[in-house]
């Protein structure tokens, strides 16, 4: 089996929701399995204040560097944090630095996803802040294509340079357009790591 690391930090469950449906896309190809996988929680700074907590506690797996290892493809989600993506997240990213020196991930493909409150929260700018320590470790970054019918008429989540999610404040369940685009980019970054591996 081809086994591709879906890891994720969500603060209220959108990023979760939608590294759920990558997960389905992936399992659609054939000989491919995808391994679920979030990031601890940090706490650097004191403070009270609810939104500096994870509000939704996950049950999934807390990620280890031997995921890392075994994985043939990795996709990479985060909620927006002010245009980038979140510190747990980085926290995890930033000890890494094994892996980079051991070339553990170069030649493996790997997108990203997001989601945010509003349309133009900085979902692109999360998506590329995730994307610069993927190319560091020589990962080989997977976008949705335009041959995607559904990226030229979305007027929700879902961009060329990964999955996405907006949050309008009254629905916090995904559009249909993010959950096709979503499970559309989980299909392709299997595909592709099928044809690396070979």
């Amino acid at each position: 089996m081809t086994k591709i690391l879906v890891l994720y930090y969500s603060l209220h469950g959108n990023t979760r929701q939608l590294a759920r449906h990558i997960c389905r896309g992936i399992e659609q190809v054939d000989g491919c399995e995808a391994i679920l996988r979030t990031v601890a929680d940090i706490h650097t700074i004191p403070t009270t204040s609810v939104i500096s907590t994870r509000i939704e506690t996950s049950t999934d797996p807390i990620v280890t560097h031997d995921d890392l290892k075994q994985c043939s493809a990795m996709a990479m989600g985060s909620p927006v944090r002010f245009g980038n993506m979140a510190a747990p997240l980085k926290h995890f990213l930033d000890s890494t630095s094994g892996e980079w020196l051991s070339g553990t991930l170069i030649d493996k493909p790997a997108c990203v996803f997001t989601s945010s409150s509003s349309l133009h929260g900085g979902q692109e700018t999360t998506l590329q802040s995730m994307m610069l320590p993927l190319l560091h470790h020589g990962m080989l970054i997977v976008g949705i294509p335009y041959s995607e019918p559904l990226l030229h008429t979305t007027h929700h989540g879902g961009t060329p340079y990964g999955a996405s999610h907006v949050n309008n404040g009254t629905n916090k369940q995904l559009h249909p357009d993010e959950i096709a685009l979503a499970q559309a980019i989980g299909r392709r970054l299997a595909t592709i790591a099928c044809k690396l591996s070979g």
